[in-house]
């Protein structure tokens, strides 16, 4: 050991503070260095009794030779013949409080106090003018105009600063004030901040980049000593899209990376790299624009229509073209019941092996994959599933839940799979899809999120499966309309030019109000989604 006995004799029993100190550390008390107690400054004081009669450079080599954990020793000065020092960093704190057991003199007292400490009176006084213009300096000459970043990697090291014998520590409250004020009053409109290397282990000053830098996109915070993911609620009110706490303490609390994605997106939903690597798009939509559903009372054609066209598109033997009903943050599940059988010789063979049964399924990283993201990746997945019959006669259709900015419906019937030489195969099986909707153009809908369930059909499905004819054009109105409600009819089939069963399904969902009828034909005529077999007469 480096240390046997260097000190002699610093004190005896009853010496005042430091006896006090060791009957503390001895009776577990919560000032102790690194321990059980809560220390709310981080910071910690080191006491060394008769410390000057030793070399500064010798002995704090020679105490972080024995702590074994790297730190940097803060405000080191001799008073009344003992030295100390300030660690803020809990890890070395600990670690040179179990070497003070072993660093005793001859009659066993420590010769090594680590106590629980505020933080060192000049962290909290301002920097001196003079230091401020120079940090000033330092900063503009790091900032990047063409980008709106500024670079303060590892600034506590920059030449210019260390060359005036100026220490810039961003985990100090004075010196990140400092920092966000020359930000605020000379590059408000900053879009990328790196603080990474600084040993920054709270965010409590960063909160004020929420309103002093709201154009704040990209933040990097890695390698700092950021331990707990409760940080970042201090900053969560940033609009970040792109995000680095790589190396960090606080990146390995997690289970799995599914999770660690979750926790970050929960403060900055806007993310879309985390770490330098690109996440799923968020899915949503600019709540600030003014577009909303219309109204869900009298559109029930629109509805009825939308999933008409998306079927006969889902079944025309190329689904490509559903790449424009999809969000370009959209995601898609697929499940089926759970089965003993083998998957292989089961008809849902091509489908169990996409399901996402989250009662089965319990590695999250498997979890994390069947869940398709982004519409590219769902309509390349759509694509890959087996070719299709559905029995739209078989459909049924039901809203539930209706705002202005979201409708989610559910789609429920049977199909069949279609096989290479276009003829249908045995199997019948029932679906039940939920869409969930937001505003997208001219009263359009777009998907945002897809769920489709797919099981055997039942028998009473299977009989009752592609026998019934689709909905033929009536020939005449429906005698228990009203001589008014038949003579509406006409002249709105005359002017549409579609067939009177057509007709009546556009005023009955716009309660006979024959404008707001004329409305909704023209509108869905010239987004195409009205199909020919409502011009059949």
């Amino acid at each position: 050991m480096l240390f046997s006995n260097p000190y002699g004799r610093p004190f005896r029993k009853g010496d005042g503070r430091f006896d006090r100190d060791r009957r503390q550390v001895k009776g577990g008390g919560n000032n102790r260095g690194g321990g059980g107690g809560k220390n709310r400054s981080g910071w910690y004081k080191v006491t060394i009794p008769h410390g000057r009669k030793y070399d500064k450079k010798w002995l704090l080599a020679a105490l972080q030779n024995i702590c074994a954990v790297p730190y940097t020793p803060v405000q080191y000065h001799v008073d009344h013949g003992r030295a100390h020092f300030y660690v803020d960093d809990s890890s070395a704190a600990s670690a040179l409080h179990k070497c003070s057991h072993k660093i005793t003199d001859t009659d066993g007292y420590k010769v090594l106090h680590v106590n629980d400490s505020a933080p060192p009176s000049f962290l909290l006084s301002d920097l001196k003018p003079e230091h401020l213009e120079h940090l000033k300096q330092c900063m503009a000459k790091r900032f990047d105009g063409s980008q709106q970043a500024l670079d303060l990697n590892n600034i506590r090291t920059d030449p210019d600063l260390v060359s005036h014998n100026i220490e810039i520590v961003l985990n100090w409250k004075t010196n990140m004030e400092a920092v966000i004020k020359i930000i605020e009053e000379n590059i408000p409109e900053l879009a990328c901040l790196n603080l990474s290397n600084n040993r920054i282990h709270k965010l409590d000053e960063l909160a004020e980049l929420v309103t002093k830098v709201p154009n704040l996109k990209t933040l990097n915070l890695s390698n700092n000593e950021l331990k707990s993911d409760r940080e970042l609620d201090k900053v969560k009110g940033l609009k970040l899209v792109e995000l680095w706490l790589n190396r960090n303490p606080l990146c390995n609390h997690f289970k799995d990376q599914a999770s660690y994605i979750s926790a970050v997106r929960q403060r900055f939903p806007r993310l879309l790299k985390l770490d330098g690597q690109d996440l799923p798009p968020p899915i949503g939509f600019d709540v600030e624009t003014p577009t909303s559903i219309p109204p869900c009372k009298g559109n029930q054609l629109m509805l009825h229509l939308t999933c008409c066209r998306y079927y006969s598109i889902y079944d025309s033997g190329d689904r490509q073209p559903l790449l424009d009903a999809y969000h370009d943050g959209a995601s898609l599940s697929l499940t089926t019941p759970y089965s003993t059988q083998n998957p292989s010789r089961s008809s849902l063979g091509e489908y169990h092996k996409d399901s996402r049964n989250l009662k089965r399924i319990k590695d999250s990283t498997m979890r994390f994959r069947l869940l398709k993201h982004t519409r590219l990746n769902v309509v390349a997945f759509l694509n890959e599933l087996p070719k299709t019959q559905h029995d739209v006669a078989s459909f049924t259709v039901d809203v539930n839940t209706y705002t202005n900015t979201l409708l989610l419906f559910t789609v429920s019937g049977v199909f069949k799979e279609v096989a290479v030489d276009g003829k249908s195969r045995d199997s019948t099986m029932a679906f039940s899809r939920v869409f969930i909707t937001v505003p997208a153009g001219n009263s359009g809908l777009c998907i945002v999120n897809d769920q489709l369930f797919i099981r055997m059909a039942t028998t009473e499905e299977i009989r009752r499966a592609f026998v019934a004819p689709a909905p033929t054009p009536s020939s005449s109105p429906v005698p228990t309309l009203t001589a008014s409600q038949q003579e509406m009819l006409t002249a709105f089939s005359q002017k549409s030019g579609m067939n009177l069963e057509w007709s009546q399904k556009c005023l009955q969902d716009n309660e006979w109000d024959f404008n707001r009828a004329a409305q909704i034909f023209t509108q869905l005529k010239t987004e195409g989604q009205i199909p020919d077999v409502a011009f059949i007469k």
